[in-house]
């Protein structure tokens, strides 16, 4: 596979992954209210934002105009909720009626800093760590 048949499959499966979760956040934000940090204001108004700012994301990763802002903008928002994820670990807070253990919190941890580098890389603002020929 070339690079750039990588790249369109890594923004095709991006874009469909950050379309899902955000609709997810649209229908029901009252499931990600536990996990919020006490320091965000406006919980589920937050939450709501994430969830248009991921299909927004998506739709941009989906247009090469829109494309780089996209990545930036996804990889952005990767970090910014990383605390909800850390909470949600650290916490041991059930969503849906279910406590995930170490085995789901270790590798959704360890997963945050790949969905940066692959919303850069989907977007087009890098190709590490594939050369260019």
């Amino acid at each position: 596979m070339t690079l750039e048949g990588g790249r369109t499959a890594a923004r095709l499966v991006l874009a469909i992954i950050y379309g899902f979760v955000g609709y997810v956040h649209l229908r029901s934000p009252e499931g990600f209210l536990p996990i919020m940090p006490d320091f965000v204001p406006f919980p589920r108004e937050v939450v709501l934002l994430t969830g248009v700012a991921e299909i927004f994301g998506a739709i941009g990763l989906l247009l090469p105009r829109l494309r780089r802002a996209a990545g930036w903008g996804l990889a952005a928002y990767a970090v910014c909720v990383f605390p909800a994820n850390i909470k949600h670990a650290a916490e041991g807070i059930a969503l849906g009626g279910t406590v995930m253990g170490w085995g789901y919190h270790v590798p959704r941890l360890m997963l945050q800093p790949v969905l940066v580098w692959w919303a850069l890389f989907a977007g087009g603002i890098t190709s590490w760590p594939v050369r260019r020929g």
